[in-house]
Parts: C-alpha cells; structure tokens; sequence
C-alpha cells in the first residue's frame, strides 16, 4: 500500500491518513517484512511538541506511518484533500483504541509486547489483548515511575522477548523519546506509540463514546474526567501552538 504523506495546510505536518482496514494491511505488510518500523499519530499536542522540539520532530520524520489522531487535525486535512465533509474527513481520524481492538485480523502476529501504564492497568490491557489476538504471546511491563534503570532494563527484556509489535504507552513526549534515543538498540519490531491508549484498553481509565469522538468532541469528555491534567492541552496550549506557527510564517519556513 502507497505511504505517501499528505500535508496537512496551516499546521505544516505531515500525516498517513488511513482507515481502520488500511491500516490492519500496512501492519500485515510491515510484519511480513521483519524490520523496524514506526507509528505514531498527530493531534494538536504532538503538533505544539513538533514545532517546538527538534528531537520529536526527528522522531516523527523518521516514522513509517503517522495517523490523523486528533479532530482538528482530521478536518484540516480532509478540507485540503477532498474530503470536504465532517463525516469523510473523520472516517481517517484514528486514535489507538480504534485500531487496536482490531488486531485480531491481522495473520501471523505471535508476540505483542506492552510497556506502559500503572501494574494493573498494564496487565488487564495484557489480559485484553490475549482476547483480542487468540494464540499470541503477550507479556507487558508496567511504566509508572520511569526512569534510566526501567528504561534499560525494558530494552534487555525486548531483546529477549522479541516481539514483532510493541506498544510504548508512556505519554507524550517520554514515550517519543524513549524510541528515539533507544531506536538503535532495540531489536527490530513495529513500534506504536499509543499514549493513554493501555490505561483504555485495560479499562482503567474510560473511554469516550465513539460518538463524541466523531463530533471531534473527545477532549470535553478527557476535560471533563481529568481536569487538571487536560485544562492546560484544551484552552492554553492551542496559543502557544498559535504562536508557534506564525512564527514559523514570519521567519518564513
């Protein structure tokens, strides 16, 4: 399947846009093919993070496949790229909880590794993933309290394990970083950024109805749970992003 990014106008980022069966068939190629890989995905943070620190933009040029993960970012694209409409444009937009529960489709993945969360969120996602791809190997290790001791000793576990898929859920930007300056020792494998995605996924923090998700309406429910962890990403941090990007005009870039 053709990867080509599409430029995403006013936002200067590149994006993989990509439905849920697409994407189950670029992973299946990416398996198939045994090297190491990246996927992350864009949303109005990662944006503000790409524009103000070069070691996250390099991790996002080096990736593979970038997902439309975020609402804003999902119409932007869709008005310059022929999917004008709410609906069309928001058929691409792909957080992980709506890729993730289907990768039971995808042939021949026998190892999945999961590092991230708290202990008990990591071994219900663990317990899930069991479910969702019957007959896999799933082992995970939690990701709370990170620091370089967890950090090297998560890279000697994967060696060993070698999984051909892991999810990184240790929150944005750790989780971009980590892959990074790890990249080169880490044994070859997809790796997915996916954030949040393994407290959801094991049902410890809950996820919003997908309706709200495609009204581009997610971020009122994460304000609504988590208050102080999201005020700042919803009414402060869109400015800064502002300004980051008339800057980028001014000094033309």
């Amino acid at each position: 399947m053709d990867l080509t990014k599409d430029r995403v106008p006013f936002l200067d980022v590149d994006v993989t846009a990509l439905r849920v069966d697409e994407l189950v068939e670029v992973l299946g190629g990416f398996l198939s093919e045994e090297g190491t890989r990246l996927i992350v995905g864009h949303n109005l943070h990662s944006i503000t993070l790409l524009h103000s620190r070069p070691d996250f933009r390099a991790l996002y040029e080096r990736s593979d496949v970038i997902l439309l993960d975020g609402a804003p970012v999902a119409m932007l694209w869709g008005k310059a790229h022929g999917r004008p409409t709410r609906s069309a444009a928001m058929a691409y937009r792909l957080g992980s909880t709506d890729w993730l529960p289907a990768l039971g489709r995808l042939q021949g993945l026998e190892r999945i590794a999961v590092i991230g969360a708290g202990t008990d969120a990591n071994a219900k996602a663990v317990e899930r993933l069991c479910r969702i791809v019957p007959g896999a190997e799933v082992a995970g290790r939690p990701g709370e309290a990170w620091d370089q001791a967890k950090e090297e000793a998560a890279v000697a576990w994967l060696g060993e394990f070698r999984p051909q898929l892991v999810l990184l859920g240790l929150g944005m930007p750790l989780q971009e970083s980590v892959l990074l300056r790890r990249l080169e020792e880490l044994p070859a494998a997809v790796y997915a950024a996916v954030g949040g995605a393994i407290e959801q996924l094991g049902g410890v923090q809950k996820l919003a109805p997908r309706w709200l998700g495609r009204l581009g309406l997610e971020w009122a429910w994460r304000l609504l749970l988590h208050p102080g962890r999201v005020a700042y990403r919803v009414f402060g941090e869109p400015w800064v992003l502002l300004g980051l990007l008339l800057r980028r005009r001014l000094l033309g870039r």
